[in-house]
């Protein structure tokens, strides 16, 4: 495992442990949270590049990791064509010699759809939150939804932002649980 994914920059120093996709991916590296500033060349091409797709926004999660000059792509998405596009953008990174996409691409769900909507007025709606997350070009609290379950996934500044956002997705009708996966920021 690569150390850098131990290490994130959004503002300030976080240390975790990555922020994880699923149980199965819990040390991936997210391309929306800034990396160290002696971050190695591969791995800030990587993040820039897929935070830069087209598609890619607050209903996604992707991460990845490097082995050598491996990518695993993680995550999951609302478009198959951010899984195909992510997986052809890494592959065009000097340095990468293979790629292999472990992106997962969400269920089509009226249902799920409206949920996201709900969640993310909730959210940024919510006053305390819109100002600190709301107006980034890509806001660092990624809401999922699959089948009607939530998972919040990014950064933010604090406990009682993790726990207002908690609290908010659990505010919103039709889904079924909400897990607040949110890291908050250790400074050093």
């Amino acid at each position: 495992m690569n150390r850098i994914g131990f290490v994130l920059l959004a503002g300030a120093l976080l240390v975790s442990s990555g922020v994880a996709a699923k149980d199965s991916d819990k040390h991936h590296i997210d391309p929306y949270v800034n990396g160290p500033t002696d971050e190695a060349r591969m791995v800030k091409e990587i993040r820039h590049q897929l935070v830069m797709l087209p598609y890619y926004s607050v209903f996604d999660d992707l991460g990845f990791n490097v082995n050598g000059s491996t990518v695993i792509l993680s995550g999951d998405v609302t478009l198959p064509v951010l899984k195909e596009d992510a997986e052809r953008t890494v592959k065009n990174i000097e340095g990468v010699t293979n790629v292999v996409n472990n992106i997962e691409v969400l269920p089509l769900s009226s249902q799920d759809n409206a949920i996201r909507r709900g969640v993310y007025r909730a959210i940024y709606g919510d006053p305390s939150l819109s100002t600190r997350y709301g107006f980034q070009a890509l806001p660092s609290i990624h809401i999922i939804v699959k089948n009607g379950n939530v998972r919040l996934e990014g950064v933010v500044l604090n406990e009682m932002d993790r726990s207002i956002a908690g609290i908010r997705a659990n505010s919103v009708p039709g889904a079924f649980s909400v897990d607040n996966d949110l890291k908050t920021e250790v400074k050093k």
